[in-house]
């Protein structure tokens, strides 16, 4: 007669279990889940100002510490394993509030800076579209493959970014991590998790300061978004209906 036969087991973290059960003779394994919380950094005065700031290394404003102050108090029953974050003061920041309630160690991580613009760093983003039509009409169109003058295209921080979150994947399965980094780079990681076409990353998904993602793992490659671009824990009255968009946008979605 078949049948199931259900056994728990301990993994070696000692904490999660799995379910290894028979079916019909075959030994099948339940995968405990690696859940990844991954936050943008607050806000910064040079967010503010829609300036291109990738590279530069600007601190969180005063709102910045405060989204990311109420972002904390939300995860403060969670079970946090682990605090990565990207080196730049702004993600550094954000990730040294997330922490201190947890009392765990910032562990930076080269990967997960954000895109470099090149010679548009710090400019305003109406002034580079008047000083550099054509580079900047050919990033528009294409921001994955095409970088402007001495900058990343999307595909080069996939390249650095991704090997990061299946290495932090693969050290704390079964276990809840955060990992702070910045618009761009979330984006694109989020795209290519998902399978998504990431040349449109800009136009189609946004990242506010201070926001949480959770995405959650059985491996390191197969990847489940349970929670996108929420800001409930600092918007007005807690609501988590974002605002129109309406800004940094390519000119085919104003149209």
């Amino acid at each position: 007669m078949s049948g199931d036969i259900y056994v728990a087991l301990l993994l070696p973290f000692g904490q999660e279990i799995a379910q290894e059960f028979y079916s019909d003779g075959e030994i099948v394994m339940e995968q405990p889940t690696t859940r990844l919380y991954l936050v943008r950094h607050g806000a910064t005065q040079l967010s503010a100002e829609d300036r291109f700031a990738g590279a530069v290394d600007v601190g969180l404003s005063e709102e910045g510490k405060f989204q990311a102050g109420r972002l904390a108090e939300r995860l403060a029953n969670d079970s946090i394993a682990a605090v990565y974050c990207s080196p730049l003061m702004r993600t550094m920041q954000t990730a040294t509030i997330l922490a201190s309630l947890h009392q765990l160690p910032l562990l930076q991580e080269e990967g997960l800076r954000e895109i470099h613009h090149g010679h548009w760093e710090g400019m305003r983003r109406a002034d580079v579209e008047a000083q550099f039509p054509e580079e900047y009409a050919a990033w528009e169109e294409d921001p994955f493959t095409f970088a402007p003058q001495g900058g990343e295209a999307g595909v080069n921080v996939i390249a650095r970014a991704l090997p990061v979150i299946r290495k932090i994947v693969v050290e704390h399965r079964g276990q809840n991590v955060i990992v702070v980094s910045h618009k761009a780079t979330l984006r694109l990681l989020i795209s290519s998790l998902l399978g998504f076409d990431a040349r449109g990353y800009r136009d189609r998904l946004d990242q506010s300061p201070s926001c949480l993602n959770v995405v959650d793992f059985k491996d390191p490659v197969r990847a489940r978004l349970m929670l996108f671009n929420d800001t409930s824990h600092y918007s007005e009255a807690g609501l988590a209906l974002p605002k129109p968009a309406d800004a940094c946008l390519s000119k085919w979605w104003t149209r």
